[in-house]
């Protein structure tokens, strides 16, 4: 299917359309839920929180491929403007998609799509820097929107800068995560 999974049961290319598109639905569910934990790791600051989300979205893209990767988090966006408890700090509600940091939100899915497109490249050890480009995506289009409501200067103080360190540790994590994963999936 798409170079990760197996190519048995509901992900193999043979398999009926109904059984692929259930093997789908319950790779974005886990997705979905993955996300939501990532969100849930935090550390509280003004007026965007640092969490695990993008690291959370740029693995699932590079897990899932471009397609699947983005419908994940589209559809984990969509769990949270329901309500549920699946963003940053178990928060919930539309609200979240007008606020300061609905930029960043917005970005997500093109993250994820980013990853999982450039997922196999070559050489390897571009990998970390594929997940940088996921991960500065979000950065740039939340701070163009944070920066319509507070000004460019302080979306960048308050939207940007302290999030570059943590931006460049979470895109190494994402990849070396995924390499293993990658070489273990490979190998069952």
């Amino acid at each position: 299917m798409n170079g990760l999974l197996p190519e048995t049961g509901p992900f193999a290319s043979n398999a009926p359309v109904a059984v692929r598109l259930f093997g789908k639905a319950i790779l974005v569910l886990l997705g979905t839920v993955f996300l939501a934990l990532c969100s849930w790791i935090e550390v509280p600051m003004y007026p965007v929180p640092m969490t695990m989300q993008t690291f959370g979205v740029v693995l699932i893209g590079f897990l899932f491929g471009w397609r699947l990767g983005g419908l994940t988090v589209v559809a984990w966006l969509v769990e949270g403007a329901m309500g549920l408890p699946v963003l940053a700090g178990g928060a919930g509600g539309s609200i979240h998609y007008v606020g300061p940091t609905a930029g960043y939100l917005f970005a997500f899915p093109l993250a994820a799509a980013l990853a999982g497109a450039l997922r196999f490249v070559r050489p390897a050890w571009l990998l970390p820097l594929v997940a940088l480009a996921g991960h500065a995506v979000v950065l740039a289009i939340g701070v163009v929107w944070l920066a319509q409501a507070i000004g460019w200067s302080d979306a960048w103080l308050h939207g940007a800068a302290p999030f570059l360190i943590g931006m460049v540790l979470k895109s190494a994590l994402a990849a070396v995560v995924f390499a293993a994963l990658r070489g273990r999936l490979r190998a069952a």
